[in-house]
């Protein structure tokens, strides 16, 4: 399976055309939350629709820039992965979006303990031998990609109690701008790209149950 994942899309889409041809091979389009930029229904919708043109398979969480009205629109598109998991090809993708409060409140926000339960919704009755794949727009605590300018870790302790207990084959992150990269949690590979606004996404291929390749890719 060929993934291409995008996080921080924040309403924009002038990087669209140069990953139209990736977009269109690939066999599902994760959207990892801040869809919009404070936005609502309509913004969320020009984005999708936009992305629709190249690939039909997309599965989404909001972002804590998205308003509920964006999870709302994601439900009746029959995309959400939030609070939920999708099987494709013998692989289950489990959704969690919004994110830890920020200093400049935002209005899709969560507190940890609702992470948690969120996650353990989202895959509450899986087998233990599940293929697992986490989309989560909040990233786990203590790692390369939780990092902002002050040096700070602001990653989810409920996130990485998740990852370290289930174990997916990888977890795909985003929220925190000035720290893509890729590192990893016990067996887990984890990936946050950097802001699509930005021109970065993430690219993977699963085979058999492995992991064969994750990379970050960028237009600029």
């Amino acid at each position: 399976m060929k993934i291409v994942a995008l996080t921080d899309i924040h309403g924009q889409l002038r990087f669209l055309d140069q990953v139209a041809s990736i977009l269109s091979s690939a066999d599902l389009i994760l959207l990892v939350g801040d869809i919009t930029t404070f936005g609502r229904e309509e913004v969320a919708s020009q984005v999708i629709s936009a992305i629709r043109q190249h690939n039909a398979h997309i599965l989404a969480v909001p972002g804590n820039t998205d308003y509920p009205e964006v999870r709302d629109y994601l439900k009746q598109e029959g995309i959400n992965l939030h609070r939920s998991h999708i099987t494709i090809e013998g692989i289950t993708f489990i959704g969690l979006g919004g994110a830890l409060p920020a200093p400049a409140k935002t209005p899709y926000e969560f507190t940890e303990g609702q992470l948690g339960a969120f996650l353990r919704e989202a895959s509450a009755q899986l087998p233990p031998d599940t293929t697992k794949v986490l989309v989560s727009h909040q990233p786990p605590q203590g790692t390369l990609l939780d990092i902002v300018h002050s040096g700070q870790h602001v990653g989810s302790r409920a996130v990485r109690d998740f990852i370290l207990q289930e174990q997916p084959l990888v977890c795909f992150t985003g929220h925190i701008h000035e720290s893509p990269g890729i590192d990893s949690l016990g067996q887990t590979q984890i990936i946050n790209p950097g802001p699509f606004a930005y021109g970065n996404y993430a690219y993977a291929e699963i085979n058999g149950g492995k992991l064969e390749l994750l990379e970050i890719r960028s237009c600029s």
